[in-house]
């Protein structure tokens, strides 16, 4: 039996099997079908000739949240809240991200006022009824949704995450009046404090979630009728799998869905390479993703914010999410110039349909690949498996229009837009690590997606780190890092208390409770397993009257109320340049991660058979490098590539999934596990 991973992205659906049997792998890309993601899937299926009765296990990733939201393609949602509290959308936060911008304008619900109602109750923040709820407004409220077409409802009562109970009783009442709409009760969702950030994230997991039931009802029938009969799992934004059963009712859990699973990738990678402190790059068709992964460990945050820009506040979800940064730039990203003349490239892409001008399905504007093509990096054809070739003609008419308002070249306009996209996906590598405090020198950079290694070398050079890895499969990373990737869940309680007011005690009767529904959940969720579940603690914790917090890993096991305080004085200083001894400190939020254990595929060793320099000399080709100059560039098979070559730029080594471009005076050499590992070269 073998394990499946399929990875839907903005350009390409992508398939990794590994067989747990033989250890070996198997693979296929084909073009995203925006009118039917699940044709895609079944698509790679039948490229990659994998048998349903050899899938023991199935998990699926992808963008169908995010692009639902990004492009406001959800369902109609109403939202129901404590009476008083019906603007607490529009009223947001009242720090202004730009603070000099004084056109701000704050971002539009997802509600509008009209489809936000109120119920009479109250439960103050120790948990205790004020007021009880007065089912006959939900009534009321249930007749206006059905009256008004509602499709899906979310459910936010002021301090719920101490006390659910109303909240409990309202969805109950709504789903009983209103049979087949979907309800989520913010609690559901999660059960940290912050009122208007709990009231985001359950309209947008109400927003997503009729479409991602039929969207997984969908993909489970297709997939049924050609003789699957696994568990599915689909991939998490905190790092983990989940049933597909659990992911229906809580979908805004998966709208990192793709680059978390990378970034899992990344982990495999840098301990096979010694190195734990990793700058992890993603480009794909649509986006470019980073994270920083310190000590072999992501950061996993709740202060994410979708769409958030240095001058936009954006929409926050409370849920856990790889610490990723993400901007729009990919080899479908357009290139466009301002009413300033100015040489623009994204957000916009131009997907898989009709996708880059160079497809020849449609496409008309000028991309990222259409620029690689013409500047000589792109193999016309040698591309995705070899499914299509490449037009070169149909790049150069659609650079056409850029080249003259430049007034340059066509190529010279092809330099240019990489030029500006290299410089965007830089600043997106400065943002997760300089500005982050971290020296880029100490850091290796893993680059995955079918475009990053055609950037890859350049941006390592441009940010000074110690080396670029280019792993096996980097177009069908994602995918690749899913088939590692194990069930998990995070559990999190906002519980405030002094620290002088707090013991020992108490700390672990609230991770029991964690501990509790952790159990319960890997028992009940199918395909899961409470046994061998492997549970991290960690506490978050300020001094009293901030705003913001320090989240401190807690050892049960040692950890006294004195060595916490200590060890949170130190983050804090770390964090923030400064600690307050003297100054109370406030316990503020608990924090469990429990993960279950599966078997994570072996990188083995590269065989030589087959292999030498010889072997996978390909030719020379005229690339240019941009700012570095016209070269004759030696290419490379990578599959003929035995372990220990060496050579130096510049070169291009093709590969079924991608391209990887060395530089001019960087060494290229390939380790014991086919990893391209590209330095600078000494002399």
């Amino acid at each position: 039996m073998g394990r499946l991973a399929t990875d839907i992205g903005g350009t390409f659906t992508d398939l990794v099997y590994f067989d747990e049997g033989s250890g070996n792998l198997k693979i296929a890309k084909s073009l995203t079908t925006p009118k039917d993601l699940t044709q895609g899937v079944l698509d790679t299926v039948a490229q990659g000739g994998i048998a349903a009765s050899d899938v023991g296990f199935l998990v699926h990733g992808g963008t169908t949240v995010i692009n639902a939201i990004t492009e406001r393609k959800g369902v109609k949602t109403a939202l129901v809240t404590t009476a008083g509290f019906r603007d607490v959308l529009a009223i947001a936060r009242g720090n202004r991200p730009d603070l000099y911008n004084l056109r701000f304008v704050k971002e539009i619900p997802f509600v509008p006022r009209s489809l936000r109602f109120e119920v009479r109750e109250r439960i103050d923040a120790k948990g205790r009824v004020l007021e009880p709820i007065h089912l006959e407004d939900v009534d009321a409220v249930a007749d206006a949704c059905r009256r008004d077409g509602v499709e899906s409802i979310a459910v936010l009562f002021l301090h719920s995450y101490v006390a659910p109970a109303h909240e409990v009783a309202c969805a109950e009442h709504l789903r009983k009046r209103l049979p087949g709409i979907p309800v989520t009760a913010s609690h559901e969702i999660t059960r940290e404090w912050r009122e208007y950030e709990r009231a985001n994230t359950a309209v947008l997991n109400a927003y997503v979630q009729p479409i991602i039931q039929r969207y997984f009802d969908r993909l489970e029938k297709r997939l049924g009728e050609l003789g699957f009969d696994c568990p599915y799992f689909a991939m998490q934004s905190n790092g983990g799998t989940t049933s597909f059963g659990w992911a229906k009712e809580h979908p805004i859990t998966l709208i990192e869905s793709g680059p978390a699973a990378g970034v899992n990738g990344a982990v495999i990678v840098g301990e096979l390479c010694g190195e734990p402190d990793v700058i992890y790059l993603d480009i794909g068709g649509t986006t470019a993703k980073c994270s920083t992964l310190l000590g072999g460990q992501p950061g996993i945050t709740t202060e994410y914010k979708l769409e958030w820009t240095s001058a936009n506040f954006g929409y926050p979800v409370r849920t856990p999410v790889v610490d990723i940064v993400e901007i729009g730039a990919g080899g479908g990203s357009i290139a466009w110039l301002d009413d300033a003349g100015s040489l623009k490239v994204g957000p916009v892409s131009a997907g898989a349909d009709p996708g880059p001008a160079c497809y020849g399905r449609g496409g008309k504007e000028p991309t990222v690949t259409d620029s690689k093509l013409i500047t000589g990096v792109i193999n016309p054809d040698y591309f995705a498996f070899r499914q299509f070739a490449l037009d070169v003609g149909k790049a150069e008419q659609a650079l056409e229009p850029i080249a003259q308002r430049l007034q340059t070249t066509v190529e010279e306009a092809a330099v240019s837009i990489i030029r500006v996209v290299d410089a965007n996906m830089i600043n997106a590598l400065k943002r997760i690590s300089i500005q982050r405090g971290h020296d880029p020198r100490e850091f290796a950079l893993v680059v995955g997606g079918g475009g990053g290694p055609m950037h890859a070398s350049l941006l390592g050079r441009e940010l000074g780190v110690k080396e670029v890895i280019i792993p096996l499969y980097p177009g069908l990373f994602s995918a690749w890092g899913m088939i590692a990737t194990a069930p998990r869940r995070d559990f999190v309680r906002t519980s405030l208390s002094l620290a002088e007011h707090t013991t020992m005690v108490e700390i672990a009767k609230l991770f029991g409770d964690l501990r509790s529904e952790a159990e319960d959940y890997f028992r009940r969720d199918e395909g899961a397993s409470a046994d061998k579940l492997a549970m991290s603690y960690s506490c978050d914790m300020r001094y009293l009257g901030q705003e913001h917090s320090v989240t401190l890993p807690v050892d049960l096991a040692t950890a006294t109320l004195a060595s916490i305080l200590a060890d949170f004085h130190k983050s804090h200083e770390r964090t923030y340049t400064f600690r307050l001894d003297d100054t109370p400190v406030e316990f503020v939020t608990y924090r469990l991660k429990a993960r279950a254990s599966v078997p994570r595929p072996e990188i083995r060793k590269l065989d030589h058979a087959g292999r030498s320099a010889e072997a996978s000399l390909k030719g020379k080709r005229m690339v240019n490098f941009g700012d570095y100059g016209k070269h004759q560039a030696t290419i490379f098979e990578r599959s003929r590539l035995p372990p220990d070559f060496a050579a130096r730029g510049p070169m291009i080594v093709e590969e079924a999934t991608s391209t990887t471009m060395v530089m001019p005076d960087q060494q290229l050499r390939v380790d014991d596990h086919g990893f391209l590992r590209i330095t600078e070269s000494l002399s």
